[in-house]
């Protein structure tokens, strides 16, 4: 079942999307090789990490969006500081009004894929829940160059808004260029969380000024994770594990 999250502040709780785990080929495009991977079950957020929610966790004052606006995403934001402030004060506020032994935490990359291409219905779209993006996010030919409220446009199959475009968000993985042969080499791979270190860690989804090439489900990109950068944001899983890595920079 999908999960209400409440929370002091909030004018109404925020959705998270109960996503069927199961197996998948992940990759495509210039994000090669497909390789097979399988996925339990996790929560995922219904929309983009929107700015009234940042706020209620931790201020008014700590919210550096660019573009601000309760119902816009949070953007100018790092992966340090979600990993490091963000997160550990959502678990602490939420310690009892979350379903027991779960945890809030940035996707994996093969979550983020996953459920972007809609989970156990897997679409077969060139987008996050169809074939026209002007029609399901907002990108370069659309977006008047800015980020812009969440939930505007069509979903995916799951429920899901906004994952082709608006802002890129960040996943939990190191990012590394021949990590999908190495998983490829491997086998099937069961709930794969990256490679154990890096340099940059990885951005799915495409942004508000990215071409819509950029916005394909298996598009994948990275960034340094602590500089904080314009059109870089997040979403929330919630699931009953967190990731194992423990070399963060």
């Amino acid at each position: 079942d999908n999960h209400l999250q409440y929370l002091p502040g909030l004018d109404k709780p925020f959705q998270m999307i109960w996503i069927q785990g199961g197996p998948f080929e992940m990759g495509g495009d210039d994000a090669l090789p497909i390789h097979p991977v399988e996925l339990s079950h996790f929560w995922m957020g219904q929309y983009l990490l929107t700015q009234d929610i940042w706020e209620a966790v931790l201020g008014p004052e700590r919210n550096e969006s660019y573009f601000k606006g309760k119902r816009r995403p949070v953007d100018t934001v790092s992966w340090q500081e979600i990993h490091d402030d963000f997160l550990p004060a959502l678990n602490e506020s939420t310690l009892n009004s979350r379903p027991p032994g779960t945890i809030y935490r940035l996707p994996t990359e093969a979550e983020w894929e996953y459920a972007a291409r809609g989970g156990a219905h897997l679409g077969q779209y060139p987008y996050a829940g169809g074939t026209r993006l002007d029609e399901l996010g907002w990108y370069r030919e659309n977006s008047h160059q800015e980020s812009k409220p969440v939930g505007l446009k069509l979903p995916n199959e799951l429920g899901l808004y906004d994952m082709s475009g608006n802002v890129w968000e960040w996943c939990w993985d190191w990012y590394g260029s021949d990590y999908y042969q190495k998983c490829l080499d491997k086998g099937l791979m069961l709930d794969p969380q990256g490679p154990e270190e890096g340099s940059f860690r990885v951005l799915r989804g495409g942004d508000w000024g990215s071409f819509a090439r950029r916005c394909r489900p298996a598009c994948r990109s990275g960034s340094w994770p602590v500089p904080r950068v314009i059109h870089l944001g997040f979403r929330l899983v919630l699931s009953f594990s967190a990731p194992v890595q423990t070399k963060t920079p």
